[in-house]
């Protein structure tokens, strides 16, 4: 992974770059990251190209959606962060219930290209997106990592991050709700 990476905002402007990164699949299954911002049912009927078309619209609103990461030209990571009231599952999830009534941020997603993966770049998104919440005037920002119990997990089970890179990132373990899950926090 080269040292020089560059980090810019979803936007109209960079949504071609977050297709190719994404891919004809969507990242995972036709999400499209659209997991947490939709009902279940909701989510299920539009996977593929009808959330496709949900996070198009909202790439070209102004909306903070997240953050993408560049190796030169070519995209190579992403982390979803946006306000809680964003995501409208995380409402419904009992271990991952509001921890008080502070407004947060949430990182509720990553993908990062496979040729880009083990090299710490998780970490590197999760700084990046830190600054981008800032700039947007988010004071606390959360994430719902998993702690992963073998030393090798499948890839598509870390969507969320795990819980050292957060760590490093300058989180702080703040709750557990399940022992599976903890409620990480950063304070800007």
């Amino acid at each position: 992974m080269a040292d020089h990476l560059t980090f810019k905002p979803l936007t109209q402007e960079t949504w071609e770059h977050f297709e190719i990164l994404f891919g004809p699949r969507g990242a995972c299954g036709g999400c499209w990251c659209m997991t947490w911002r939709l009902p279940k049912g909701e989510f299920d009927v539009s996977k593929g190209e009808g959330n496709k078309k949900r996070m198009r619209k909202l790439a070209s609103s102004g909306e903070a959606i997240g953050v993408l990461a560049f190796d030169g030209d070519t995209p190579v990571g992403w982390c979803a962060v946006a306000p809680r009231e964003k995501y409208v599952r995380l409402e419904k999830s009992r271990s991952l219930k509001p921890l008080d009534d502070k407004p947060v941020w949430c990182v509720s997603c990553f993908f990062v290209a496979k040729t880009h993966r083990r090299n710490g770049l998780s970490v590197k998104l999760l700084k990046a997106a830190i600054d981008y919440a800032g700039t947007e005037g988010a004071r606390i920002i959360e994430g719902y990592p998993i702690e992963p119990k073998d030393k090798i997990m499948p890839d598509v089970f870390a969507w969320t991050g795990i819980l050292s890179s957060y760590l490093k990132a300058g989180f702080v373990e703040e709750k557990r709700h399940s022992a599976a899950r903890p409620i990480v926090r950063y304070y800007r």
